[in-house]
């Protein structure tokens, strides 16, 4: 699979190999087209969603008269029919203009990015994390005897199993109720990351590291591999120094994409331990039917998975030197 993945990313960047005005144009086509998706899909999908927003709006008031909620409605502009309202929010997407959440009065920008930070926080230490353990386990594991790789992919296998909420209770109940030696919630100095981290990290660990071990393990049986220890050089500058280096363009693939969805994706491990971000954030405005604050994340999420792609598929050419243009 890795093999395959290797494969069709070194063909499409050989394929014409476009300048960097050719691919910035193209990335830009594409962060257009993928904003415009998210939004249209997610618009739709909370329409079909029963209930009426006003009913969100006017929870706390005990007697909301007729025109108390056609006020109400002008005021966010629920009255107007649904494709006004549907165009009405691409023309505020265009001005970076996501309108007021419903139930906080506050802009959907202003409370993104101030969740944001706590949500990249969490995710860049997960990454670093799985990625430093996933590289060290490949290294160690890569191309040894049967019983080790059986080991290996047995841990991988139990890695990627686990789910997140159960592995993070057994964590909480393990290292905060019994030991007590880390807090179990909140966002209160680098202890309180702890838990979370490794709760995200785990699963992560296990799909890189086999994605990563496999494709080392095909690299090693390449040419160029027997000649540079027919030069005499040590088993473990070879692994770190050429094989790891070869062998990284599918996990790193895999890693932008894990990221990304990372970064708009850890509303489990946020609500388990109690931290603020962004997946919080969004799972509290699903539920309050809040529907700026939800087309906003989505389309702030979709933004960020796409930019992340992008830098990623520019970094290809430097890791790997075949896909550089004129190379053959």
């Amino acid at each position: 699979m890795t093999a395959d993945i290797d494969t069709r990313v070194i063909a499409a960047h050989r394929r014409g190999a476009p300048s960097w005005v050719h691919k910035l144009g193209r990335s830009l086509v594409d962060i257009v087209l993928v904003l415009w998706a998210a939004a249209t899909i997610t618009f739709i999908a909370l329409q079909l969603i029963p209930g009426d927003p006003l009913d969100k709006l006017l929870a706390g008031v005990q007697e909301a008269t007729p025109e108390m909620r056609a006020e109400i409605a002008a005021h966010y502009g629920l009255d107007q029919p649904l494709i006004v309202q549907y165009f009405s929010y691409l023309a505020g997407i265009v001005r970076l203009d996501f309108g007021v959440s419903y139930l906080r009065a506050t802009p959907v920008v202003d409370l993104l990015f101030k969740e944001f930070g706590s949500t990249v926080e969490l995710t860049v230490w997960a990454m670093i994390v799985a990625v430093g353990v996933a590289v060290l386990f490949s290294l160690a594991t890569s191309g040894r005897q049967r019983r080790v790789r059986f080991l290996a992919q047995g841990f991988e296998l139990v890695a990627v199993s686990i789910p997140s909420f159960w592995l993070g209770i057994l964590l909480i109940t393990l290292f905060s109720f019994s030991l007590r030696w880390l807090p179990a919630f909140g966002n209160d100095g680098p202890a309180s990351l702890v838990l979370p981290v490794i709760t995200l990290a785990v699963p992560l660990i296990g799909v890189l590291s086999q994605v990563l071990r496999e494709r080392m393990e095909h690299t090693l049986h390449e040419p160029f591999v027997t000649t540079i220890r027919a030069r005499g050089l040590g088993e473990t500058r070879l692994r770190t120094d050429h094989v790891l280096r070869h062998a990284s363009l599918p996990a790193l693939t895999l890693s932008s994409v894990i990221f990304g969805s990372l970064l708009s994706g850890t509303a489990v491990v946020e609500t388990l331990f109690a931290r603020p971000g962004i997946g919080r954030l969004a799972v509290s405005a699903v539920q309050d039917r809040d529907i700026p604050l939800v087309l906003g994340f989505v389309v702030f999420a979709a933004f960020i998975f796409i930019v992340i792609n992008t830098i990623v598929d520019m970094l290809y050419p430097i890791i790997d030197p075949r896909l550089r243009q004129g190379r053959p």
